[in-house]
């Protein structure tokens, strides 16, 4: 059993599908961890409100947006169960969103996003600068397939970018929800015998740690298949074994930028249907799983 504490899980909210499809995730997550939500739409100060509208629509708009915030939480709270707090900010999207959750000491963000074009790419890209910048994991939701519960976890191992963080992020992921199991998996592009050991010497590793947390665990060491990306196989591998989250670590141990995401990251958030956990590492990054 973990320890009590004060679980927030905070959701952005703009009334579009997705992002109400997310907080009905969210509810089924808070229900879960015993956890209380914010929901937070964020007006940008220099976006369309500065260029189109009055004063007075201005404020008109805020007094409905305020009022459809407050029915929408009473709304699913009544439903749920789940306590519902909700709030409006003003200023650039993902700053914002992060800023929140640092000042409520939230567990998590969840956020719906999308990969495809139009209104919800700029969705997409909010979200991978939220979870850039985040100093918590950050739940992304791109398809609507609704899931009760959480079946199992695949944890994906990189030799390159491997941390101790995220293994330990996927164990704490697996007991908020009873102990389930983790799926580990590697993929490797190499023919080395001495890497594909190398690889095996970590997956033994892991295994054993998560075994000895109570956690069942298996390994599979993937070749990347053929026609597709390192994302794609990774992705195609959760949907086969039926993973309900895949937990990635999303900053590269590189000096190349402090706040680089990794291409193949961004693709698995971006691609996934599966519900993607992205855990930024903190500033002292351990390389390798070393448990």
């Amino acid at each position: 059993m973990l320890p009590l504490e004060k679980r927030i899980v905070l959701i952005p909210i703009d009334f579009t599908e997705i992002t109400l499809f997310a907080l009905d995730q969210g509810i089924k997550l808070a229900n879960v961890i015993g956890a209380e939500i914010t929901i937070i739409n964020v007006i940008e100060d220099h976006g369309f409100f500065n260029k189109y509208i009055t004063n007075k629509e201005e404020s008109e708009f805020k007094k409905k947006l305020e009022k459809d915030l407050e029915t929408l939480s009473k709304e699913k709270s009544a439903k749920s169960g789940v306590k519902i707090n909700y709030m409006i900010a003003h200023g650039k999207i993902y700053e914002k969103i992060n800023e929140v959750a640092e000042m409520l000491g939230a567990t998590l963000v969840l956020m719906g996003t999308s990969g495809s074009m139009g209104i919800m790419k700029f969705i997409g890209s909010n979200t991978l600068r939220v979870i850039r910048e985040s100093k918590i994991p950050v739940i992304s939701i791109k398809g609507t397939k609704f899931q009760d519960g959480l079946s199992s976890i695949l944890l994906p191992l990189d030799l390159t970018k491997e941390t101790r963080e995220k293994v330990a992020k996927a164990v704490w992921l697996s007991k908020l929800y009873g102990n389930v199991p983790i799926k580990v998996v590697s993929v490797s592009t190499s023919t080395e015998k001495t890497i594909k050991n190398k690889i095996k010497r970590q997956e033994i590793q892991v295994r054993d740690f998560l075994l000895q947390k109570g956690i069942e665990c298996t390994t599979k060491m993937l070749g990347k298949a053929k026609g597709k990306t390192l994302a794609e196989t990774i992705i195609g591998h959760a949907e086969s074994v039926g993973a309900g989250m895949i937990v990635i670590m999303t900053q590269q141990e590189t000096n190349i930028s402090e706040m680089f995401i990794g291409s193949s990251a961004q693709a698995i958030i971006n691609g996934s249907e599966i519900p993607v956990m992205s855990v930024v590492p903190a500033p002292k990054v351990l390389s390798g799983v070393h448990l």
